[in-house]
């Protein structure tokens, strides 16, 4: 009994069935960056890495001098990768390259651009401003200090801790 020409058709296609092979390539500016992917270690940019399923990863960018990025990237699903043209795509007798390309421009830290004085006026200025909010919110009676500038006398009833309430 010979085989149907159907049937050896059906084997020739499965043996010359190529496949879709996902990549993703991170890259970033300034090149040279640690990259983690869902917290596995990849290497430095630019680099790539094969993936299974799309949808979000969590990506890690790390580099001297600069701020480490902790983001997000979106494997987005082609059109032939939805159900029904999956499975035509896979059966295709060629390879299809799925690449998802990622780009990430890193912050320099402040330490690697500003002189350590601008950084000890800046946090002198912040510091500032935060007393001057602080000072604009109405306290209660019993913690305001007197015009003297000092704070109220210890009550013997809490120990002398100064401390009110309990």
């Amino acid at each position: 009994m010979k085989p149907a020409p159907v049937v050896l058709s059906v084997f020739a296609l499965a043996a010359l069935s190529g496949c879709v092979e996902r990549r993703i390539e991170i890259t970033s500016e300034p090149p040279g960056a640690l990259v983690w992917l869902n917290d596995q270690q990849l290497g430095r940019t630019p680099t790539q890495a094969s993936f299974l399923y799309h949808g979000v990863y969590d990506v890690r960018l790390q580099l001297d001098g600069y701020e480490t990025l902790q983001t997000t990237g979106d494997a987005d699903a082609p059109f032939y990768e939805n159900a029904p043209l999956d499975l035509a795509a896979e059966a295709l007798p060629f390879r299809i390259d799925n690449i998802q390309r990622w780009h990430y421009v890193l912050t320099p830290k402040l330490e690697a651009t500003e002189s350590k004085e601008a950084l000890e006026a800046g946090l002198l200025e912040r510091a500032g401003a935060m007393r001057a909010q602080l000072d604009a919110i109405p306290q209660p009676e019993e913690y305001r200090k007197d015009p003297g500038g000092e704070p109220p006398p210890p009550d013997p009833a809490d120990g002398g801790s100064g401390q009110r309430g309990g």
